[in-house]
């Protein structure tokens, strides 16, 4: 029996269907990170306390109460109203990959807790490098786009989460955060007010 040979005209259709989706990638994108940045905006519309507490929830598609979050739940939940579930991604993730996460040297835990893994900053930092695309941190405002994802550390080493929104102040051009640092969700004017611990931009395949 020969072997397998593709013909001319099936390497051309496999090379149009490769292209085709190199060239639908980066479209996906935009319009994904386009759709990020509107469900976070919603969020500023809630009002939300303050409130970092530990909760037993379910799994998957588990939320805190909704009348209360921190930074990390404005992430949560605008990825979730994509119907994208981070609770799930990263308990996934990292129960396969414990030891690629800081669980047990921040917080001295042996296993993964889907309980509250994913509302802790470090450990989406390592989820969006490992399945994202981390992007040099820089002070230039022009290399932060809609819709990514950036981390800093706040006085008294508290690490904090918000998405780029697309709105831009008016006197610097710097774009807008939407995130909550204590007041509730917020968008405003605080990108280059902390120390930038990272930069990230994740998007499911299409």
């Amino acid at each position: 029996m020969k072997p397998f040979s593709p013909s001319h005209s099936q390497l051309c259709t496999g090379s149009i269907l490769i292209i085709l989706f190199l060239l639908s990638v980066p479209v996906f994108a935009d319009d994904f990170q386009a759709a990020l940045v509107s469900a976070a905006l919603e969020r500023t519309q809630h009002s939300v306390r303050y409130d970092g507490s530990y909760y037993s929830i379910p799994y998957p598609d588990g939320d805190v109460p909704s009348s209360i979050g921190v930074c990390t739940d404005v992430v949560i939940r605008s990825y979730r109203a994509l119907d994208l579930d981070l609770q799930q991604l990263v308990h996934e993730d990292i129960a396969k990959h414990f030891s690629d996460y800081p669980s047990q040297r921040i917080w001295g835990l042996t296993r993964p807790d889907p309980n509250i893994d994913h509302r802790r900053v470090p450990i989406l930092q390592t989820f969006f490098r490992r399945h994202g695309i981390a992007l040099p941190v820089t002070q230039n405002a022009a290399d932060y786009q809609a819709g990514d994802l950036v981390t800093w550390m706040l006085p008294g080493n508290l690490p904090h989460i918000g998405i780029v929104s697309d709105q831009l102040d008016q006197g610097s051009g710097t774009p807008l955060i939407v995130h909550n640092i204590g007041a509730g969700p917020v968008v405003e004017d605080m990108l280059f007010h902390y120390q930038i611990t990272g930069h990230y931009r994740y998007w499911p395949e299409p």
